[in-house]
């Protein structure tokens, strides 16, 4: 017979069930209570350490393994049994924790020649607690700092030329104070015969042992030490000084007139903001392959990597220069001035992101203005900067719709610079090049509104030139930005700002391209920007025709999200093999772009993803399609005037 189930014989069996079902369980499984944990940041105290003077020797010497050995004496205040000491984990001009306790090996903590019981604090992984027996008066710490050997460990900071020491990385320090009231005293010994190059104060050399000054532990941080095998040392201005170090000698050949633009790009820095936030400064300078690249501000130096023939190949590898103007302009805009959420009494204090488009995104703007107005690029180069900016917001960069510029100023940590599988979707770090195009409208609001009477220009006078010597930290808000602007020129700034910064889905940051009589074009030919950058990167470009930039063996690299080749399936990783049944090459790929657009017809792409392969047709017929920025007429634009050197 067939069963029949009503609704109240279903009701019952299900009541059954779920008794028998309670009566299986036990009355209570088990549960943990969480216990409130202590992992709030304490705030340190503007007091100094009692300690005493803290002495820091490196050895940086064993330059074939790329170790740093480490001692370090911390004297103690009487009385204390536990010392807790603090690896920096936020660094400044990373945006983020980006402490290199990973690298920190081999640590043992001793006093009067006995080891030391430590420990990791499991809710902060770069603080050391060291219990200290009674009558400890300090505590001598050793360990190794293990430079990456290989680009996929890290940054290599340290080759058999030349070594990058940034002493946060090689350094413990006591909690609890501010990192302006801890005192210390540096010695480094370095290979024989090596020069030594660094913004600290009163150095001296015994031998191999280099020694400098007494100096606080922020300033120590601030000044970080390049030193090489070969090695130069110009004066490009009157306390500005270019040391250089170099995988070979050849490297660090300087013609007159390129040594002159570094010297006009000091003296444009000083008439734009007219007082200086150092006392001196040294453009620190790396013409490498071999040690991993950086751009790093520093109050009274930088840290800047150039592709090792930058200087004796000047024209050539102009698009690669740009990095000293940007860092030395960071001396005014993210070191003396600095966003209110981005100074942090020590390196524990998390820090916040969110002016990073003052910060960064006015910084990138004065770099490539000064850049252009001390020749020290190509007008041509810098232009094809802007062309490239203005590209990728206006065609390049389908996530505007739901991502602010603002927002996109956590991305140091929520992203810290990892690749991305559809960039142009998730966008990246876009405060430094949107931050600069909105500037740049700004810039012209301000002229237009004074007849050209007035300009950014005045405005980075006012708001960075202040003090002229004062290497302290003056911080900021919001509203003293609106305040300084409307002090130039009287206008809605904070709706000005918030629109263009603080909310999505906004047009493309063209605005101010346009008031100073600029438009974009499209070429089939690279901007000498991006020309330089494709042939020293060795990659095809297609990303504003096909969709997809290609390294030099035909994988994709970059995919534009709901391109031509994202729509056929193409992602990042994937290889071409052949184009139209030809094997894949630079040429045949752009060849085929190319006759696409007169025929009509379809690219055939054979691709290989893993250990699969495919063949996709991609219709497109726009030819190739390169960014560049010229006059909307004929004369002289703002935007040239812009660029005007300001200094003769």
């Amino acid at each position: 017979m067939k069963t029949v189930s009503t609704p109240i014989a279903l009701a019952a069996a299900l009541l059954l069930a779920s008794g028998a079902s309670a009566q299986s369980r036990p009355e209570a499984n088990s549960a943990p209570i969480a216990p409130q944990l202590d992992d709030a940041t304490p705030l340190p105290q503007d007091t100094a350490w009692p300690g005493g003077t803290i002495r820091l020797e490196i050895d940086a010497t064993d330059t074939r393994r790329a170790l740093y050995s480490v001692k370090e004496t911390i004297p103690v205040p009487a009385g204390m049994d536990q010392l807790n000491l603090l690896l920096p984990e936020w660094l400044p001009g990373k945006h983020a924790a980006r402490g290199a306790a990973n690298l920190v090996s081999d640590i043992r903590f001793t006093a009067n020649g006995q080891p030391l019981k430590w420990s990791r604090d499991p809710l902060d992984v770069y603080r050391y607690r060291v219990s200290l027996p009674q009558g400890t008066s300090e505590v001598v710490a050793t360990f190794r700092h293990t430079s990456p050997v290989t680009g996929s460990e890290g940054r290599i900071s340290m080759t058999q030329e030349m070594f990058n020491l940034q002493w946060e990385a090689m350094s413990l320090y006591p909690e609890g104070h501010y990192t302006r009231r801890i005192e210390i005293l540096p010695t480094v010994k370095v290979p024989q015969g090596w020069q030594v190059f660094t913004a600290l104060d009163g150095q001296t050399r015994s031998g191999d042992m280099v020694s400098w000054d007494e100096v606080d532990y922020e300033t120590l941080v601030d000044s970080p030490i390049f030193a090489g095998k070969y090695a130069r040392q110009w004066e490009v201005g009157e306390d500005v000084r270019l040391d250089a170090v170099a995988d070979a000698p050849k490297y660090l050949e300087l013609a007159p007139e390129n040594l002159a633009r570094f010297e006009r790009l000091v003296d444009e820095a000083d008439a734009l903001f007219g007082a200086r936030p150092f006392d001196h400064y040294d453009i620190l300078l790396a013409m490498t392959d071999r040690m991993g690249g950086i751009g790093l501000e520093h109050h009274r130096s930088a840290e800047n990597q150039y592709e090792p023939t930058a200087l004796i190949d000047w024209d050539k590898m102009d698009w690669d220069h740009n990095v000293v103007s940007h860092e030395l302009v960071h001396s005014w805009n993210g070191k003396f001035r600095r966003p209110e959420g981005l100074w942090t009494p020590d390196y524990r204090t998390p820090m916040q992101d969110t002016l990073l488009w003052v910060y960064e995104g006015q910084t990138q703007f004065w770099g490539w203005v000064l850049a252009a107005r001390s020749e020290f690029q190509k007008k041509e180069t810098v232009l094809g900067m802007f062309a490239n900016a203005a590209a990728n917001y206006s065609e390049g960069q389908p996530g505007r719709a739901w991502r602010s510029v603002e927002d996109t100023t956590y991305d140091p940590i929520v992203n810290s610079r990892r690749p991305l599988p559809y960039s142009s979707l998730q966008r990246s770090e876009d405060y430094y090049v949107e931050g600069a195009l909105t500037w740049l409208e700004a810039d012209q609001i301000i002229r237009q509104g004074t007849k050209g009477k007035k300009g950014l220009d005045d405005f980075a006078r006012a708001f960075f030139g202040k003090e002229d010597g004062d290497w302290g930290v003056l911080t900021y808000d919001f509203d003293e930005v609106v305040e300084t602007l409307n002090s130039v020129y009287a206008y809605d700034w904070a709706a000005f700002l918030d629109t263009r910064l603080r909310q999505p889905n906004q047009p493309a940051p063209l605005r101010g391209l346009e008031m100073a009589g600029y438009r974009l074009v499209w070429k089939d030919e690279p901007n000498p920007y991006a020309a330089g950058r494709i042939a020293n990167g060795k990659y095809t470009d297609l990303f504003y025709s096909l969709g997809i930039n290609l390294n030099s063996d035909g994988k994709v690299t970059s995919t534009l999200w709901d391109g031509p080749a994202f729509n056929a399936g193409i992602v990042n990783g994937t290889q071409i093999m052949a184009v139209n049944g030809t094997a894949y090459s630079k040429d045949v790929i752009t060849e085929a772009v190319t006759a696409a657009k007169t025929s009509g017809d379809a690219i055939d792409l054979l691709v290989k993803r893993g250990e699969r392969f495919d063949t996709v047709s991609i219709r497109y017929d726009g030819g190739l399609r390169y960014p560049w920025i010229e006059p909307a007429a004929g004369g002289t634009t703002a935007f040239d005037r812009l660029l005007e050197a300001r200094a003769r």
